[in-house]
């Protein structure tokens, strides 16, 4: 096999794209999306107005338990909205996970305002509500009448925990922590859809939660994203931000700064249809993590993701770490050596208190975010995964670890 520290030629490449490769996580097309397109384009309804954005709205709401929802473009585009209508401020702060995708704290960054950035809990991997109490309680002290960051003397408006990789946070905790304080908790549920948290879904337990419908979600809409929220008059600010905050559709009049945030018609439609299988998308997303854990958990050095008893996980994209391997690009050395197998596969984010781009954003310790991140890696996950692709990436896997995970 080739050493997997080398980087794959052109050619190898190419030969790749010809064999058959087991994609990390995309769409599954199988419903009523051709039916709902070819709607959208006999009535001409193809841009950002039309039935189906109004009907997506409305399923999403019903499904995840809130009583108003707003589509966007995209996801970032729901949390940079959800964190306006919140009434983030610029040199505000905000709490958010260290092991993230970057979209919640480039969004914190939109209206001027600082990611406080949080550490995971090394059980379930998600934000550690000790730790948002702990800073909450020594790191900041009170001063008329907020609370402010003892560190940096800005203010702290609101907490956003991420419910990364199909689970959910402790958010009880959480919630505590927000209502002794007086802060707006803004849960991303991106990769969540359809997880639960003590038996309710993610996404109506926060004060506002923002979704992405990107390709690699759980549904799609060929991009898309929604703020959700029981507040009458956030949901009304959040519409009237998404299309340019026009106060006067006739005379085109505005009074403020607004986004062209708007979902279109083509992409609701698609999304409508995705949204219908969902429960059995998240059925296929468990198959598929029951048979990976039974495979890998009595593998040497191999930690698989753990269910929290009190939560159910969509397992939007199965991630296990490799722990106690020499060497630290050891995920990497693996993801390569399975690429060059055909078999795709992902690091983890680089936890957000590392990136350079966020460099003057004040961080708790985060240790367990950068050992996570060391070590994982994110399996294919798509929920048209065949029985026969996954039995080949875990055949692949345990001849590494047969290997004692030395790939030559």
């Amino acid at each position: 096999m080739k050493n997997i520290g080398s980087m794959l030629t052109r050619s190898e490449l190419s030969k790749q794209v010809e064999e058959h490769v087991i994609p990390l996580c995309v769409p599954e097309i199988r419903g009523n999306e051709w039916t709902y397109v070819k709607e959208c384009l006999d009535t001409n309804w193809v841009s950002s107005v039309g039935p189906f954005v109004d009907r997506f709205e409305r399923m999403v709401g019903n499904y995840v338990g809130t009583k108003y929802a707003v589509a966007t473009m995209n996801g970032t585009a729901a949390l940079h909205v959800a964190l306006l209508v919140a009434g983030v401020q610029p040199d505000d702060e905000v709490l958010v996970s260290t092991l993230s995708f970057i979209a919640p704290a480039n969004a914190i960054r939109y209206v001027g305002a600082w990611p406080v950035f949080v550490d995971a809990e090394p059980d379930y991997w998600q934000m550690d509500p000790e730790k948002v109490k702990e800073f909450l309680a020594e790191g900041c002290r009170w001063r008329n009448g907020a609370l402010y960051n003892q560190h940096t003397g800005r203010r702290i408006k609101a907490i956003l925990p991420v419910h990364i990789l199909g689970h959910p946070c402790d958010l009880d905790p959480i919630l505590a922590c927000a209502r002794k304080y007086n802060l707006v908790v803004i849960e991303d549920v991106a990769e969540s859809l359809g997880a639960r948290y003590k038996g309710r879904k993610v996404g109506q337990l926060g004060d506002i939660s923002c979704l992405s419908f990107n390709g690699n979600k759980i549904v799609t809409a060929g991009g898309g994203g929604m703020v959700l929220t029981g507040n009458e008059a956030w949901a009304r600010r959040a519409k009237y931000l998404t299309v340019q905050a026009e106060d006067d559709a006739l005379s085109r009049i505005h009074q403020e700064i607004g986004y062209n945030y708007r979902l279109t018609n083509l992409q609701a439609a698609i999304g409508c249809a995705q949204l219908e299988r969902l429960d059995e998308y998240i059925v296929a997303k468990r198959q598929i993590a029951t048979a990976y854990r039974r495979a890998f958990e009595r593998i040497s050095n191999m930690i698989v993701p753990q269910e929290a008893p009190w939560a159910f996980s969509i397992y939007w994209l199965y991630t296990v770490l490799m722990d106690g391997i020499e060497g630290e690009d050891h995920s990497r050395r693996i993801a390569k050596c399975l690429l060059s197998s055909g078999i795709q596969a992902r690091l983890l984010w680089q936890p957000l208190h590392l990136s350079p781009a966020h460099r003057g954003a004040y961080a708790c310790s985060c240790d367990v975010a950068e050992r996570i991140f060391n070590s994982a890696l994110s399996l294919p996950s798509s929920v048209g995964l065949s029985a026969t692709d996954q039995d080949r990436v875990i055949q692949r896997l345990r001849e590494i670890a047969e290997n004692e995970w030395k790939v030559v």
